[in-house]
């Protein structure tokens, strides 16, 4: 049976969700709903017979609608949300889940007090080759984790409603979450306004997570180039993941530096107290391409839903995740505000 749905919000993101809602096995598009008519009526032309509303009481009022998929300006998601999930509806809201610590909790408290699915939109940890260096953490492959750090540049889409921080970082930092299972302990923010006074166009962003690993995030939406990059830097191997890339999103890096133990027994010792001296080599090898099989991650991203509603599996974009994530905006933004490093409760 296909689960019957409502897409509530059909500006910038919304249509791609209502185009992979039409096109899924396990969905139906039963409801499109936005305030605004001019929005509603291409939409309505694409999928005839699909109900069309600029009520979204009438929604949740639907004894018929079992999700409801949220598109909205995020100030309003906790209340949208909320209303949704008290309704007995299933709920996937974009990211970020909320705006606040306490509005997130809220969220996961009244999904498990009425047994449905919570589910944020962070869709990059659907996209197979972030899947792919998450293989290459987890396995192993690039030995301890050493920092990281990631560019997320364009120029345009300015934002009015919430600065460059909480548009684009949540998708770097639900990443570098599920990269390395555990979320940053300290963050030091600096943001920048030029175009909207109050409103951070450019924001650098370092963070400091358990067992000595770095990262740092750029973002902004005033740049000249598009650029999604993030590097992972291991003891072993080095991976670089280009979201931009047209062939290459992946390249494994067979470089480090090797700490090798020359044997001085023979010598005299000098200034050492040791019977050995350490020599750095640096260490040049293959660089590896791997063959990545891309599906659309919305596609992947709405099928986790479809799961996690049948009770298949828990969704690997979930409530603590977003809550996560969003209490590591929450603490970047204050570092921005009070100008100095601040940790992550």
């Amino acid at each position: 049976m296909t689960i019957k749905t409502a897409v509530v919000g059909l500006g910038y993101w919304g249509p791609n969700l209502a185009r992979v809602t039409a096109e899924s096995r396990d969905f139906e598009l039963a409801v499109l709903c936005d305030a605004d008519d001019k929005r509603l009526e291409p939409l309505a032309r694409r999928y005839p017979g699909v109900e069309t509303t600029g009520s979204f009481d009438s929604v949740i009022g639907n004894a018929g609608i079992e999700a409801v998929v949220i598109a909205t300006p995020a100030e309003t998601h906790h209340r949208l949300a909320l209303t949704a999930l008290q309704a007995g509806k299933h709920v996937l809201v974009e990211k970020p889940l909320a705006r606040t610590v306490a509005e997130c909790q809220e969220l996961i408290d009244a999904a498990a007090a009425a047994s449905v699915v919570l589910m944020p939109g962070h869709v990059f940890l659907y996209n197979a080759a972030v899947r792919k260096v998450r293989e290459y953490i987890t396995s192993g492959e690039l030995g301890e984790i050493y920092y990281a750090y990631s560019q997320r540049l364009n120029l345009g889409q300015v934002r009015q409603d919430v600065n460059a921080l909480w548009n684009f970082a949540p998708h770097d930092l639900s990443i570098l979450d599920w990269w390395f299972d555990a979320s940053p302990e300290r963050i030091s923010a600096a943001g920048f306004s030029y175009i909207q006074p109050g409103i951070e166009d450019v924001v650098f962003m370092t963070l400091e997570y358990p067992n000595g690993v770095g990262a740092n995030v750029h973002i902004s939406w005033l740049d000249p180039h598009k650029i999604r990059l993030m590097t992972v830097v291991g003891s072993e191997k080095m991976v670089v993941y280009d979201d931009t890339s047209p062939d290459a999103r992946i390249r494994l890096y067979d470089k480090g530096v090797v700490r090798k133990a020359i044997d001085v027994t023979e010598q005299s010792l000098g200034s050492f107290d040791t019977f050995a001296q350490f020599q750095l080599l640096l260490r040049a090898g293959d660089v590896l391409i791997p063959k990545i099989d891309f599906v659309e991650p919305l596609q992947l991203e709405f099928a986790d839903f479809a799961a996690a509603i049948r009770r298949e599996r828990e969704p690997i974009s979930n409530g603590d995740l977003g809550l996560r994530v969003v209490r590591s905006l929450v603490a970047a933004q204050t570092s921005m505000e009070a100008s100095r490093p601040v940790p992550v409760p």
